[in-house]
């Protein structure tokens, strides 16, 4: 769901953005990486933070791009230029999607060596769903996905078809994981170049997303869980379809108003911003307008997700969009259904239907 910014977000940096394979100083020990995506949402940016683990000097990088040439060449660059012959002691994740997941296996294997290996950290719920996804065909595509979206009224034969061949959508962008992890959980602390950064866990988006706020810095690596000008995509999907996603992910955010209003946010699209609190306002207030639609939608007649695309979603979709939609629409429909403002029922046809 595309929007706008207010003017209250404040981006310090104004319009700099590091080039591809090079790095960018955001605060002290903490550089910006950017590197290509191949959809609308066209890059993702990528941490490198300075580091020591067990006396040895390094980095550890946060998140990693999705698994294909291109990223991996755009990282041998990092490699060549940017580490100040350091190694990278280890790889921190914050969520499963491909984005942010798909080189891990990569990463850590280029960087282990027999006396040291270069460790995944990463939350245990989204290790092993990543594991999973990454194997069989689960949430993003196959007969499942499109039995499901079926049954929210996506039933045009050409949608259906391509759904239900996508079967690699996901393992062709994360292709392998490491076989081990180091776990983190919400409340932990991971000390990173002699700072302590918590870990802030956030639902809704992904299984267990994991943020990490660094007080002494002043910095909030944010994952996806709070991002400048796009709404973070909150869907439902097959493997979980009576999911309430959406409640789970605004409350998540009101769990991030206890960090300052002035911290420097690092989100994983967009620009380095400050004006947290002003975020999530405008987050709900986005999201409490697309409620609305969906009750006056629901009034008119009884109401399919499929139905509310057009309703929520005012550009033309590919099928990339139209997935993820989909699962926004759902979510959507489940937040006003789980509340008691919305009923649900299962016609003759298998579709949902929902109605105030």
């Amino acid at each position: 769901m595309q929007e706008t910014s207010a003017p209250t977000i404040d981006y310090p940096l104004g319009e700099t953005l590091p080039a591809t394979g090079q790095a960018m100083a955001v605060a002290p020990g903490v550089r910006w990486i950017r590197m290509k995506l191949p959809f609308a949402l066209d890059h993702i940016n990528l941490w490198l933070l300075r580091d020591e683990l067990d006396g040895q000097p390094g980095w550890t990088i946060i998140d990693c791009g999705i698994a294909n040439p291109e990223t991996q060449a755009a990282w041998t660059d990092v490699f060549a230029t940017q580490l100040e012959g350091l190694p990278v002691l280890r790889v921190i994740v914050t969520h499963m999607h491909p984005d942010h997941v798909g080189n891990a296996h990569w990463l850590t294997e280029h960087w282990s060596t027999p006396g040291r290996p270069c460790r995944l950290w990463m939350s245990a719920t989204d290790f092993h769903a990543t594991h999973l996804a990454s194997k069989h065909a689960n949430n993003f595509g196959g007969a499942k996905a499109a039995d499901f979206f079926a049954s929210h009224g996506l039933t045009d034969p050409e949608s259906v078809a391509k759904i239900r061949a996508r079967t690699n959508y996901f393992s062709a962008m994360v292709p392998d994981m490491p076989s081990a992890f180091h776990r983190l959980q919400d409340g932990m602390t991971v000390t990173i170049g002699g700072h302590p950064w918590s870990c802030h866990v956030g639902h809704g988006h992904a299984p267990e997303h994991i943020a990490l706020h660094c007080p002494e810095l002043g910095v909030l690596i944010s994952g996806d869980m709070v991002l400048p000008r796009i709404s973070t995509n909150v869907s439902v999907y097959d493997a979980e379809p009576e999911a309430n996603s959406l409640t789970l992910f605004l409350a998540s955010l009101d769990r991030m108003r206890r960090l300052p209003e002035d911290t420097l946010v690092l989100p994983s699209h967009g620009k380095p911003f400050k004006g947290l609190h002003t975020r999530i306002d405008q987050l709900h207030e986005h999201h409490r307008d697309r409620l609305a639609d969906v009750i006056t939608a629901c009034q008119q007649r009884p109401t399919t997700a499929a139905d509310l695309l057009p309703v929520l979603f005012k550009r033309q979709l590919d099928l990339h969009q139209t997935t993820f939609a989909m699962g926004e629409a759902v979510a959507h429909l489940h937040a006003l259904w789980y509340q008691g403002t919305l009923t649900r029922t299962l016609g003759t046809d298998g579709i949902y239907r929902f109605s105030v």
